[in-house]
């Protein structure tokens, strides 16, 4: 991007911060503060991101630190969300995990994606996002619904069932429910919006074929990834939660 283009883009981010500022204070919604917090922080994190993976692309020894940095920092953020404490994060990163590598390995071997640190490194960083969202999502819903039917919990464990046999239907239900945004992604690509792989592709300069090639492999790689680490997330939490009644998120 040429300094003309950054001048013009920085225009027009504080063009669209104002509008948002105006919109939210001709309202009363109170969130200026929280606005300009995000915004900074997003533009730190942006740029700061900019700079390690073009280290990585001119260093592709580097892609299975960058990306096992991403597990971690996934890993640790479900666990927070999830409210279960950082003892069963390395669960939820085996989970967002499998789930990912049930979706990379099989794009990469098949040769659909080329073997190369400028291609690895975007499918498998927004794959792992899926994986972590799916498996956030799973473990709030688990949490809440067995907070909530605590009894019929127990009534499963008086009966000599294990803490795992005693949420085994609640874990289906979260699982099932978390992959609904994936789904409808999914269904409503092209029709109700243009999914990010593609409008990037295009911005890019790639035909819209080969834009939509791409994005279908990244729509099927999230499904199945997001699949796998919600049924693994819900599966991992099963004996913490039918063994102590959690909680319920607010």
């Amino acid at each position: 991007m040429s300094g003309v283009d950054a001048v013009q883009s920085g225009i027009a981010v504080l063009v669209l911060l104002g509008i948002t500022i105006i919109t939210s204070s001709v309202a009363r919604v109170r969130i200026r503060a929280d606005v300009l917090i995000a915004l900074a922080r997003g533009a730190v994190q942006m740029v700061a991101i900019a700079l390690v993976i073009g280290w990585v692309f001119r260093h592709p020894e580097g892609v299975a630190v960058y990306l096992g940095v991403m597990l971690v920092a996934a890993s640790i953020t479900s666990a927070r969300r999830i409210r279960c404490g950082m003892p069963l994060a390395p669960l939820l990163g085996l989970a967002i995990a499998a789930g990912a590598a049930c979706a990379v390995i099989p794009v990469l071997a098949s040769g659909a994606l080329q073997m190369q640190s400028e291609t690895i490194v975007p499918f498998s960083a927004q794959i792992i996002g899926g994986s972590m969202t799916a498996a956030s999502l799973t473990g709030v819903r688990l949490r809440d619904d067995v907070g909530r039917d605590w009894g019929q919990v127990e009534a499963w464990l008086s009966l000599g069932a294990t803490p795992r046999q005693a949420v085994a239907d609640f874990g289906r239900v979260a699982a099932g429910r978390a992959l609904i945004p994936a789904i409808d992604q999914t269904r409503s690509a092209g029709l109700v919006t243009l999914p990010g792989a593609f409008v990037g592709l295009l911005l890019g300069g790639a035909s819209p074929g080969e834009a939509a090639e791409v994005q279908l492999l990244v729509l099927a790689g999230l499904l199945a990834a997001e699949t796998v680490a919600a049924v693994l997330t819900a599966r991992a939490l099963a004996t913490w939660l039918g063994t102590t009644r959690p909680a319920t998120i607010i």
